[in-house]
């Protein structure tokens, strides 16, 4: 009998690089485009620790990643205050993949084509573990927030409404 192997994502095997533990969760992607909400649902996750992959352009045509919970809305003034830029937008959804190597509902913080100025709203200090993608639709990796903000050289900061 053959074994089946597990497919790694580049996050996973940026995390196992770096030896950070991390809990994979799938869920069934037949339904089509499904939100965060319902990602959290499918996973068996609270809401709450399930956070998004945001990918912004400032004024100044450089990029800048915010990971927020999938419940919240992304607060452009606190993020560009943050980024210390004048002001910031969410990028177009095609640009997504060619900038960062990952497809909308798939974007991890872990991995992308180049390292892009990172924040994790402040929330996420308050778990053990939160969910970001895996890097694939229908896969999120569960790990320590400080853990993958110390990996990616992240930050924590006020960015929600």
């Amino acid at each position: 009998m053959a074994k089946t192997k597990e497919v790694k994502t580049n996050a996973m095997r940026i995390l196992d690089t770096a030896g950070i533990p991390y809990e994979i969760h799938t869920y069934d992607t037949q339904d089509g485009a499904i939100d965060g909400v319902s990602v959290a649902e499918k996973c068996g996750q609270d809401p709450e620790q399930v956070f998004k992959t945001l990918v912004t352009v400032g004024e100044d045509r450089n990029h800048y990643v915010f990971v927020i919970p999938v419940k919240e809305k992304l607060d452009l003034k606190r993020a560009a205050r943050t980024a210390g830029v004048k002001s910031i937008e969410m990028i177009h959804q095609k640009e997504l993949f060619p900038l960062t190597g990952y497809i909308h509902g798939g974007c991890s913080p872990v991995g992308m084509k180049k390292p892009f100025p990172t924040w994790f709203d402040e929330t996420a200090v308050l778990f053990d573990a939160i969910c970001v993608s895996g890097g694939k639709v229908g896969v999120q990796v569960e790990v320590n927030p400080n853990d993958l903000v110390n990996l990616i050289d992240g930050a924590f900061a006020e960015i929600t409404v």
